[in-house]
């Protein structure tokens, strides 16, 4: 990036997509140690924080298409961090609910969340990193 045109080292969405391809490298090797990928964390996390939820909704929230939610349903449930139960008002609705082993997996994906947040973030103080995510959510 240092060799990058002075005119591009200037440009914010230039800035924005350098940072965020970094950011994705660490996040996904932080998730590997786990032996999981953002979907599955994204998935886990929704539960964790809004409760048991249909497949359809959890795909809605999270942006995660119908196939793919399929998916990564199947992976997270055969390595028994969800359960899905079919809805007893609407059998074609699958619910979905983190199990205790997904949430002690979620617990460890978090502290490699955490570590790989620290290493993208180093160079800030902590006033800055604050300031940076208030930033960042605002251009959402």
């Amino acid at each position: 990036m240092k060799d990058a045109p002075r005119r591009l080292q200037g440009l914010p969405s230039w800035l924005l997509s350098h940072a965020a391809l970094a950011g994705d490298r660490l996040v996904n090797e932080a998730l590997a140690t786990e032996g999981v990928r953002k979907y599955h964390f994204r998935v886990l996390v929704a539960l964790s924080d809004d409760g048991p939820l249909s497949q359809a909704e959890l795909g809605r929230r999270l942006a995660i298409d119908r196939s793919d939610m399929a998916a990564v349903a199947a992976e997270l449930e055969q390595r028994d961090y969800i359960a899905r139960t079919r809805d007893d008002r609407d059998r074609r609705r699958n619910v979905v609910t983190i199990t205790p082993a997904g949430s002690e997996a979620l617990a460890r994906m978090d502290a490699a969340i955490d570590a790989a947040q620290d290493t993208l973030l180093a160079p800030l103080s902590e006033k800055e990193r604050q300031q940076l995510t208030q930033l960042l959510a605002r251009l959402r």
